[in-house]
């Protein structure tokens, strides 16, 4: 039998693994990613995919992205991203936890256990 994970969503920690990043004038996050791997060398070479791809985020992600330091926690964040937009971030928690479920789904952050 498979056991339930207790735990919440809002209490993980996550970090960054190491991704090159750069804030404009704006404050936009640019993540690089680089495209490694047997199948996206092929593409690369037979589909002129790039090496490198450049992932812009949103105002709200560019505001949480550097503050990812692996030791504060989604609702951590959380409160810092009402402080600084307020209604314009609501639903607060619903954003965030799908932000951090994208980011994880692309394998661009990690968790502390």
């Amino acid at each position: 039998m498979k056991k339930k994970n207790d735990t919440n969503y809002l209490d993980k920690i996550p970090v960054h693994p190491d991704i090159k990043w750069s804030a404009d004038e704006n404050g936009i996050v640019t993540l690089e990613i680089e495209n490694k791997g047997a199948m996206n060398r092929i593409a690369q070479k037979l589909f002129k995919k790039p090496k490198v791809s450049y992932i812009h985020l949103d105002k709200t992600g560019s505001f949480v992205w550097p503050l990812i330091d692996g030791k504060r926690s989604i609702a951590d964040l959380a409160k810092d991203v009402d402080a600084h937009f307020g209604e314009e971030a609501h639903p607060l928690y619903e954003r965030l936890a799908q932000f951090f479920r994208v980011l994880d789904s692309y394998k661009f952050i990690n968790w502390v256990e």
